[in-house]
């Protein structure tokens, strides 16, 4: 299999998934889909820069986490206008708990970044590493601070 047929196959077998990362960093419908969309095109556009078809999942996810991190910047430079009686969308995930999804999303972007990578999209640390370009002892300094600051929050709530 080629490089533009394995591409291909794992972008369409993991869209559901890409949607689902790119939403819990955007929380916005619109957004995720469009953040996904370009994430899509970039690894077409660049499948050259690919050197193990075997990494494709970290490479693409670096790629979808650079994308929903440039929509939120240009989200800081556009004043949005919510649309009157405007409710999610059918296929926005709904967290099976709320109160820790708040908590992740609560969380400094860097960190809650790599508790969604490892326990939502079940990256192992050192792919995490790989997609955010961050070194395996920053990942394991945040991913530890994060689950420490998640506990004491969450030791008030019923579980």
């Amino acid at each position: 299999m080629t490089k533009e047929e394995t591409l291909t196959a794992f972008l369409v077998e993991t869209q559901a998934r890409s949607y689902r990362l790119a939403y819990s960093v955007l929380h916005n419908r619109e957004e995720a889909l469009d953040a996904v969309q370009t994430a899509a095109c970039r690894a077409l556009e660049r499948q050259d820069s690919l050197r193990d078809a075997g990494a494709v999942k970290t490479w693409f996810t670096r790629i979808l986490m650079n994308a929903c991190h440039d929509a939120l910047r240009q989200r800081g430079r556009v004043v949005p206008f919510p649309e009157e009686g405007a409710e999610p969308g059918r296929e926005d995930p709904e967290p099976a708990d709320d109160s820790l999804a708040r908590r992740v999303d609560a969380l400094p972007a860097e960190v809650g970044t790599v508790i969604r990578l490892r326990f939502y999209e079940e990256l192992t640390l050192k792919e995490i590493g790989e997609a955010t370009g961050q070194n395996i002892n920053t990942v394991k300094s945040r991913l530890y601070a994060g689950l420490k600051k998640l506990r004491i929050a969450m030791e008030g709530a019923e579980i």
